[in-house]
């Protein structure tokens, strides 16, 4: 068989350990190392592995984590699979060590584990252990459970001797029966002391006469006065306390009135015999008269969960029975806790244990779980499996797999050899704990497509940098860095603890509010603010001839005295054009931010077709992209750039862009000025103004044509000459020099020059529509930066200066209250959130749907060390 041709092959080249990474090593190629700026490059291989060694391989892959196997039986149902039995030996495992952890919980243990013994467990051994151990501990538990549940019913039966002996004690002493007319409905008797009973209703009052005798929780009292006798009985026993309303509401109408009730509620809970479960109980006893009545009392009972108990009618007797329930107590509660005891020291020896138990199972479960997706050779002799793997992990695998091999003793090695397939491989990024966030945050948008540029890279900037201009406090940002520095400083502690979902968002997320956290504090340092109060930690102002605390004398002649040190000038805080101030700034510095990041997600296409060798796409798609954008929104970027750097400039940069589509070359409102002079003349910024316009309006319309048809036509061309045999491409995948065709290439239906057309009819207009609709999004960075400011000094003029302006400390300290409530509620929570999702659509709306295809999927390796956390589920 092939199978042992390529093994003797193997065989008769084997090597040391050393050597075989040696020639690992030596076919990597020398610069290739881990990278975070493209998925790893990834290749299919196939394993052909000893059945001997089968485990042990499989086992060393999983210690790595570093190969995603393929299933190579995908028709088979788990119950056909070769290692079937071994999988449910496994789960039968598992559920002995839960019951075992149950049982622990509800004994209050913590299990304490130990270190790891010399000599650990085979599986067939463990196996048997437990089977020994869930036997002992199910017969402890029985045997205790008994003894709980005997201790109850005893500790019950002595409270209804003590409360249903009172209802007695009284008519006992009296030694009379004031019935003289016989018994009707024993809820109303005529003339008797039973209707002066439902009147008082207490514990003491006497219900009949003395007792004659009876038998057991059903008791009868026979009255002799009248020739006509009635004979009565009763029930006694314990019910819980929440179930007494209805209880006496069903026995009332179920007995039609003939039958009469006491209860008494017992003080404190007391455990029930059924559940042990602490519950509140009322003692009760029912009187009726009649065989009928009885059985539907006793129906009733057994309906309500109510436990009944005997009561003997003779007074000695009940001391005497009494005195027996309470030494009978004392010799229980000792078996009880000797039993308990003997339970606890199990649990607790199973407990050393049970976390090492677990996790060997958990991990021999994933192992046949695995193997589960090899496929057998004929000869039952060999498996062959097929899985991706980075390249440059191969070294790596490959010595696992030499020392798997000599664990186990195989008599022939374990092939590994690399397939040619047209399969798109997985997506891969290795990341830390750091970059493990943004990737997260990239990938939420879609998985990247395999080898194309990652947004990541960027994110990790771009994203708490935004984040920042939206929420730049510098009071803020630093209550934001100190919540932050606690979770990363503690991230151990806090690791091992189960949070709330929320809570554990923000902990997964500690690094990137630790990066938001440091953007906000310099860009509140570059806004001057730290909770809306302007500081002065660069100076007072840059302007002179003015009081900067006098901020509502009207206007004041101020003189320019040059560029203030760092951030904006404290002066504009409180007066009348700081918000036309800050709004232009904002705003400005907004589409600035905008264009740049939009131009940047360009060029990161540009880099994607490079590494494709996409020609057609860098001349159809990238270079008229980057002119009409540029043509346009990166021009009034240039213009507004040259408004801050020109002394004295005062054009309206919003005239000058509708102009400039308008009355393209007419850039100073030509002929609209009295006298048919210029009506705007400060809207020329530099000389040949118009005509430059007029230039941009131009080639940004022809680059709009340039985008749209030239792709699909040559595109058909190509076809027809891959068709006509005149047209070849590479055959390494990701190195092909025509990536546009295949892209558009749908199996056997072949190339639609229908379909393309559309498809680039739908980029070219969105794009075209993009342009300006992303411009005016990013327009939220300055909106929510004023909403930020302005509620963050509502809440500080408003609510804390206001309650310090009264001079009163009770206000003071109320007023100091309710704005550490808002800011914190408000602004540190909501207002944090809602920055949040607006960076999160600026980039996956703006700047990521530029170059980022996101149509992959994700490498999934078998790593025992993902599968083996408490939190994983996956096979189990």
């Amino acid at each position: 068989p092939q199978c042992a041709r390529v093994s003797g092959r193997f065989r008769n080249a084997r090597r040391s350990p050393r050597e075989v990474v040696r020639v690992g090593l030596r076919n990597l190629t020398p610069s290739r190392h881990m990278e975070l700026f493209r998925s790893e490059s990834m290749q299919l291989v196939q394993f052909i592995v000893p059945a001997e060694a089968a485990h042990d391989t499989v086992l060393a892959l999983g210690e790595i984590g570093l190969v995603q196997f393929k299933d190579m039986n995908p028709s088979k149902s788990g119950f056909q699979r070769t290692y079937y039995k071994q999988v449910k030996r496994c789960e039968e495992m598992l559920r002995k060590l839960r019951y075992f952890g149950e049982q622990m919980v509800k004994a209050g243990l913590i299990p304490m584990a130990q270190p790891a013994p010399d000599q650990a467990y085979t599986l067939d051994e463990l196996e048997t252990k437990l089977d020994d151990l869930e036997s002992e501990l199910r017969q402890i538990t029985n045997n205790t459970e008994k003894l709980r549940q005997g201790h109850s019913e005893l500790v019950e039966l002595q409270i209804v001797l003590e409360k249903a002996g009172g209802f007695f004690e009284p008519g006992a002493r009296s030694g009379s029966v004031t019935m003289s007319d016989g018994i009707g409905m024993l809820g109303g008797a005529s003339g008797g002391s039973l209707a002066q009973d439902e009147e008082t209703g207490g514990v003491n009052t006497a219900l009949l006469g003395s007792p004659a005798r009876g038998m057991g929780g059903d008791n009868y009292y026979e009255m002799q006065q009248d020739p006509e006798s009635v004979r009565l009985g009763f029930i006694c026993g314990v019910l819980p306390t929440q179930k007494t309303p209805s209880f006496e509401r069903i026995l009332f109408r179920a007995t039609r009135g003939n039958m009469y009730l006491k209860h008494s509620a017992i003080e404190g809970k007391i455990q029930d015999p059924a559940t042990g479960e602490m519950v509140e109980k009322t003692v009760y006893v029912v009187f009726f008269a009649g065989e009928r009545a009885r059985a539907k009392i006793l129906k009733i009972c057994e309906g309500f969960g109510a436990n009944r108990y005997p009561f003997p009618e003779d007074f000695s007797r009940q001391r005497q029975m009494n005195a027996e329930v309470t030494a009978r107590l004392g010799e229980l509660q000792e078996t009880l806790d000797a039993s308990i005891r003997h339970r606890n020291a199990a649990l607790s020896s199973i407990g050393h244990h049970h976390e090492l138990w677990t996790t060997l199972v958990r991990r021999e479960k994933a192992i046949y779980h695995t193997l589960n997706m090899f496929s057998i050779d004929v000869t039952r002799k060999c498996l062959v499996a097929e899985g991706w793997v980075p390249v440059a992990a191969k070294p790596r695998i490959q010595d696992a797999l030499f020392r798997a091999n000599r664990a186990s003793s195989a008599q022939m090695g374990t092939v590994f050899q690399p397939i040619n397939t047209d399969q798109a491989p997985p997506t891969y990024f290795p990341t830390n704990k750091v970059t493990a966030v943004f990737q997260g945050i990239v990938e939420a948008y879609g998985v990247g497509r395999y080898r194309e540029v990652n947004p990541t890279v960027f994110t990790i900037v771009t994203f708490p940098f935004l984040f920042a201009v939206m929420f730049g406090d510098f009071g803020h940002g630093v209550l934001m860095l100190l919540a932050a520095l606690y979770l990363v400083y503690n991230e151990k502690k806090l690791g091992k603890i189960r949070q709330q979902e929320i809570m554990q968002m923000m902990f997964d997320g500690r690094y990137c509010i630790l990066l938001m956290a440091i953007f906000s504090i310099y860009t509140g340092l570059l806004y001057n603010e730290c909770f809306s109060v302007p500081m002065n930690w660069f100076g007072t102002t840059k302007w002179t001839g003015c009081d900067p605390k006098n901020t509502s004398a009207g206007d004041q002649q101020c003189t320019y005295g040059g560029v203030y040190a760092f951030g904006v000038d404290p002066i504009w805080h409180g007066t009348k054009t700081e918000l036309p101030f800050l709004n232009s700034l904002k705003m400005k510095m907004s589409i600035i931010m905008g264009v740049t990041q939009m131009m940047l997600g360009i060029f990161m296409s540009l880099l994607n077709f490079l590494y494709t060798r996409d020609f057609l796409s860098i001349v159809c798609e990238f270079i008229p992209q980057v002119i009409f954008l540029g043509s346009l929104f990166g021009y009034l970027v240039i213009l507004m750039i040259m408004k801050w750097t020109t002394p004295g400039a005062t054009a309206d940069l919003y005239h000058v862009m509708i102009y400039m589509f308008l009355a393209p070359g007419n850039a100073d409102c030509a002929g609209e000025g009295a006298n048919g002079e210029p009506g705007c003349p400060e809207n020329v910024m530099f000389w040949g103004q118009g005509g430059f316009q007029v230039f941009l309006v131009l080639i940004a319309l022809a680059s709009v044509p340039v985008m749209l048809f030239p792709k699909p036509l040559i595109l058909k061309r190509r076809w027809e000459a891959r068709q006509r045999g005149e047209f070849y491409t590479a055959l390494d995948d990701h190195l092909n020099v025509d990536g546009s065709l295949d892209d558009h290439v749908h199996g056997d239906n072949g190339f639609d020059f229908s379909e393309t057309l559309v498809h680039q009819m739908i980029h070219t207009i969105e794009f075209v529509l993009g342009a300006v609709s992303n411009t005016a999004s990013y327009l939220r960075l300055w909106a929510l930066s004023l909403a930020h400011a302005q509620l963050s000094a509502v809440f500080w003029d408003r609510v804390f200066m206001a309650a310090v302006a009264t001079q009163n400390p009770v206000a003071m300290v109320v007023g100091f209250a309710v704005w550490a409530s808002a800011t914190i509620g408000v602004l540190m929570l909501m207002e944090s959130l809602s920055a949040f999702l607006h960076a999160l659509r600026l980039h996956w709306v703006e700047y990521q749907n530029k170059f980022y295809r996101g149509d992959g999927y994700k490498f999934a390796p078998f790593s025992l060390a993902e599968i083996l956390k408490p939190e994983a589920s996956e096979y189990e």
